[in-house]
């Protein structure tokens, strides 16, 4: 074994966690998809796997690549957009995916999609309608507007 081998082996022991350390920490993970509808703490997803949350936050962070509060915003984020595809009210929507306040769901779905909610429901469906008229045959169709082709 050369010198630099050996130097590579000691920073990945020194630097990423232990296999053990891992596991509990996709235990945690596992706790926010399972929960994120709840109010969560960082003590609940630090207790779910076993450590204190300061030495949880850091593991999370170096082996995600996020904080676990990024994370949990995310899924909601990502689940309240299948849900605003149903059709269902945006503050349906909200209390389903354990936001505490319509203003903070909105301004945050805003910042993660560039839209609020209601515009991205209506963006989706505007994109259902057009998929099931005889238009989404023509190759072009989906780069015109759609009302170009109402005034005809």
């Amino acid at each position: 074994m050369t010198f630099y081998h050996q130097q590579v082996i000691d920073i990945r022991n020194n630097v990423y966690p232990k296999e053990y350390l891992c596991d509990q920490v996709m235990q945690a993970k596992k706790f926010i998809d399972e929960n994120f509808t709840e109010t969560i703490y960082l003590d609940d997803i630090s207790t779910s796997a076993c450590f204190s949350k300061y030495h949880f936050l850091r593991l999370f962070k170096v082996i995600y690549g996020t904080t676990p509060h990024q994370y949990l915003t995310a899924v909601r984020i990502d689940k309240a957009k299948q849900l605003l595809r149903t059709g269902l009210s945006v503050s349906d929507v909200c209390s389903l995916t354990g936001f505490e306040s319509i203003s903070s769901f909105k301004a945050l779905f805003k910042r993660s999609t560039g839209s609020t909610p209601s515009a991205y429901q209506q963006r989706k469906t505007d994109s259902q309608e057009i998929s099931q008229t005889v238009y989404r045959f023509l190759p072009l169709f989906f780069f015109a507007k759609k009302s170009n082709f109402q005034d005809r």
